[in-house]
């Protein structure tokens, strides 16, 4: 079934056009609530949070959906700007029936979306997304002035999702004697992440937490690490920590000036819980480096690739009973820890296996040696048919013969922008680069 709104994370576009405007959010509270009470299955108030980051526009759809929520006779939380993953955590710590975050995670301030947790602080499946598109063509309806829903701010939000980071670091270790680095994107973990580290002893040094409600994910995060490395050597620190806008996505550095992704923070917190005995299999996707695959079969450790995206990642592990996955990008899932994948839980992680084995990150991913792999991103119109363009299919088949036996070619549509994009795997990072590029450059529209 084709989705009108919905993409692989919530509805998502630009602030002012459809459907991310102030008349849509009420149409979407509304349609949501109804659904959420009709599969309530039970007496009393259904009750939602809401949780943003820190865009200009969060206020905007955050009172559009308050409005389309308490006016279908659904009761609101909001926590204020706060983590992704802090909803999907308090959502099931509260005992609620959804939750609801206003983000657009790593892109820039001008866009916005709009994603929701189960009452488990979970993705909501197909099917209920499904559900709320049908419900929104229903159009709009009030209930009466005796049925609406309420409002009111939880103000310790914060406090409680500290404490819960904290609680996912093994009880008999610390960071004390440890001087980390943190950038917070000027987004959602800007207040939450120093507080956490520095309770659990750390001397931290923080970048990116002046948010203004334009500066988000501009110039820095976790999709601008080029000089990652260099920063956290400049601050005199061991370690440097890049979160995304919406704080689910982690990237690390060291002083040394290596830069680690997603792919190998994953390994190091997989290898930490083999040698624990926990690990049964583990979930890469379409995008995972193939040195990772290949490692894990060494360790007879199961893997499998899903599509893009850590909703399909958690889907794939929810299918097969296992507990580990993420992707390169930074998204690292630990579902013995956490529902979602979650920046600030990650990076403990990776801590922890740190402080138990006594050995430095470099050290830790000395057995693994990644691929070289060239991504470039192609803006595209939207719903663009970029396989009907002749010159670029015949630049990727020539690139992919190219390659044949030594690397892969892998083209895909971004599922939360305007974007192709277009990644070669090859042994040799000079012709991956250059295979990518002209790949694009083949891309004209």
């Amino acid at each position: 079934m084709a989705r009108r709104y919905f993409g692989t994370d919530g509805v998502r576009g630009e602030v002012g056009v459809s459907p991310i405007t102030p008349e849509f959010g009420l149409l979407l509270g509304q349609a949501a609530g109804r659904i959420f009470k009709r599969n309530a299955g039970k007496t009393g108030r259904v009750t939602v949070l809401i949780g943003k980051d820190t865009r200009v526009s969060g206020y905007m759809l955050e009172a559009a959906l308050q409005t389309g929520f308490t006016s279908a006779g659904v009761d609101v939380i909001v926590s204020g700007p706060i983590p992704t993953p802090a909803v999907a955590y308090l959502t099931r710590a509260l005992r609620l029936d959804a939750g609801v975050v206003i983000s657009a995670s790593h892109n820039p301030y001008h866009d916005n979306g709009i994603k929701f947790f189960s009452a488990e602080g979970t993705k909501l499946p197909d099917a209920v997304e499904e559900a709320i598109e049908d419900e929104i063509a229903r159009g709009y309806a009030c209930v009466s002035s005796d049925e609406l829903g309420r409002a009111h701010r939880l103000d310790d939000a914060i406090g409680r999702y500290v404490e819960f980071c904290k609680s996912t670091f093994p009880f008999g270790l610390n960071l004390k004697g440890m001087k980390l680095y943190l950038d917070c994107a000027n987004g959602a973990s800007y207040r939450v992440a120093p507080c956490v580290f520095h309770e659990l002893g750390a001397e931290v040094h923080v970048a990116g937490n002046e948010p203004n409600g334009f500066n988000i994910n501009r110039g820095v995060g976790a999709t601008h690490t080029e000089d990652l490395a260099d920063r956290t050597r400049a601050a005199g620190c061991e370690l440097g920590l890049a979160f995304d806008g919406d704080a689910d996505r982690l990237i690390m550095a060291d002083s040394s000036g290596r830069v680690y992704n997603g792919d190998e923070l994953l390994y190091v917190m997989v290898c930490d819980r083999a040698r624990q005995g926990t690990v049964k299999g583990v979930v890469g996707t379409l995008m995972t480096n193939f040195a990772l695959e290949k490692r894990f079969s060494q360790m007879g450790i199961g893997f499998v690739r899903a599509k893009v995206g850590d909703r399909y990642v958690m889907e794939e592990l929810t299918a097969r009973g296992w507990l580990y996955g993420g992707e390169s990008s930074g998204h690292i899932i630990a579902l013995d820890r956490q529902t979602t994948g979650d920046g600030i839980v990650s990076a403990l992680q990776i801590l922890a296996a740190i402080r138990a084995s006594g050995k430095s990150l470099a050290e830790l991913t000395a057995d693994i040696s990644l691929m070289p792999q060239a991504l470039v991103n192609k803006r595209i119109p939207k719903g663009y048919d970029w396989k009907s363009n002749e010159a670029f299919m015949a630049a990727v088949k020539k690139s992919e013969l190219e390659v044949e036996g030594r690397g892969r070619v892998l083209i895909r549509p971004s599922g939360t922008e305007p974007l192709l994009r277009i990644m070669v795997e090859c042994s040799d990072p000079e012709l991956a680069s250059d295979l990518a590029h002209r790949m694009a450059d083949a891309l004209a529209v």
